[in-house]
């Protein structure tokens, strides 16, 4: 059974409130949060970046959970990126948290994003509490420390999990890390039709990096399902519930859950793996694969059409 920090309870059931998806849907807004656990202060706490981007605003916002971890104890830092307003690229706000100054730095003047929500490169965001550097994303480290003056902290954070809203229309697409220390890979799900004449039949492919691991037929039967799969010694879990695509008119999201479980010793686990799903494709990323944490992929993909 999945619990994750950001409101899904088990296995396929959402458990999120109308609302947030309201929000979506009204906007047209892709979404992007990631979850980070880490020791502020002396406390274990969890950070969300979330980044968030419509035909009008493309921002950024930063929470921290308060003692008892509700929503209505968080502190938010909230950046609206807006074209015209340039001077909010770069810059700081700080909030209390028990009684502690949380700050936040960041910089986006020359950040890339290629065409996605989040960047990709030349930008850092830091959260900074009691002269620590708890939270540093981004790739100019270097520039975050310079301009914070704060020491990284001794505890490295964890990415527990992530959250995504995406549109299209046949094909979905985004990116995954197994660790921070390691690369991007492509994560992409695909729907098609198989059959001939007025015998169509909904397939799904789930590929990773362009590599099939699963491959999903007659999914008017199977539109629930989870499955294991191997990929650079990582051993994931892939849970799908795609019930509202075939079934519900009018725009609906499918939920996909990557569930990175345990490292993998050998590509011969037990489980209820498929050839397809059971193969390895090397090292990860030359990092040693007994140190990952687990952590969740939450994939909502709204189709178009």
């Amino acid at each position: 059974m999945l619990q994750d920090p950001i409101g899904i309870p088990s296995c396929f059931s959402t458990g999120a409130g109308e609302d947030q998806y309201a929000t979506v849907t009204k906007s047209g807004q892709t979404l992007f949060m990631s979850v980070y656990k880490t020791q502020i202060a002396g406390d274990c706490r969890c950070i969300t970046v979330t980044w968030f981007k419509n035909l009008l605003l493309h921002g950024l916002s930063v929470s921290v959970d308060g003692p008892d971890q509700s929503p209505e104890a968080e502190s938010t830092c909230k950046v609206e990126l807006k074209p015209w307003c340039f001077w909010r690229k770069q810059g700081s706000k700080s909030f209390n948290i028990a009684g502690k100054t949380i700050d936040v730095f960041w910089d986006l003047k020359a950040a890339k994003f290629s065409g996605e929500t989040e960047p990709i490169s030349e930008y850092y965001v830091a959260v900074v509490c009691e002269q620590e550097v708890v939270l540093l994303i981004g790739d100019m480290k270097k520039d975050a420390y310079r301009k914070t003056g704060c020491r990284p902290s001794l505890i490295d954070p964890v990415l527990v999990s992530r959250k995504e809203h995406i549109f299209g229309k046949k094909k979905f697409s985004t990116r995954l890390k197994f660790h921070e220390k390691g690369r991007f890979h492509e994560v992409s799900v695909e729907c098609k039709n198989s059959g001939g004449g007025d015998r169509v039949a909904p397939a799904m492919e789930i590929r990773i990096d362009g590599h099939l691991m699963i491959n999903v037929k007659h999914l008017q039967w199977k539109f629930r399902g989870n499955e294991f799969i191997h990929f650079n010694k990582a051993r994931i879990e892939v849970y799908w519930d795609i019930h509202d695509w075939l079934f519900t008119p009018g725009l609906r999201h499918a939920l996909f859950i990557f569930k990175l479980i345990a490292p993998a010793t050998s590509p011969a686990i037990s489980g209820p793996s498929s050839p397809l799903s059971s193969r390895s494709s090397g090292s990860l990323d030359g990092f040693d694969p007994s140190g990952l944490n687990e952590f969740c992929l939450f994939l909502y993909a709204w189709k178009l059409g």
